[in-house]
């Protein structure tokens, strides 16, 4: 189970990372939210990976969950959904000020540099 979790959180940093350094505005978004994800997958494994415990903390109970990282990871995704829709405003903003969406508001280059010159 913990390599399964891992191997999950892995996948979504990787490809987080990868749509967090391409040049439009959309893939970028995807990239935050799936960074966010990942961070709230780890935060969650870290309250141990238990089925069936209890969140709470007692003298007879052997098993239990910790329930800090689900009130962390509870807040987490508030916050994440805040901050996903104000940047898909920002972006949407910078999309029709511009009509373009490049992250470095550069244009896109012609493949045939003699194209270019008129």
């Amino acid at each position: 189970m913990e390599l399964l979790v891992a191997s999950a959180i892995g996948i979504m940093t990787t490809g987080g990372i990868y749509l967090l350094l391409r040049l439009r505005t959309f893939p970028v978004i995807l990239g935050i939210s799936l960074l966010t994800y990942a961070v709230n997958v780890f935060l969650f494994a870290s309250g141990r990976l238990t089925t069936g415990a209890p969140p709470v903390l007692r003298d007879d109970i052997t098993a239990y969950a910790d329930p800090l990282p689900q009130a962390l990871v509870l807040t987490a995704i508030v916050i994440s959904f805040g901050m996903t829709a104000v940047v898909v405003m920002i972006g949407l903003g910078a999309f029709l000020g511009s009509n373009d969406d490049h992250v470095d508001d550069q244009p896109d280059l012609p493949e045939d540099p003699a194209e270019g010159q008129s």
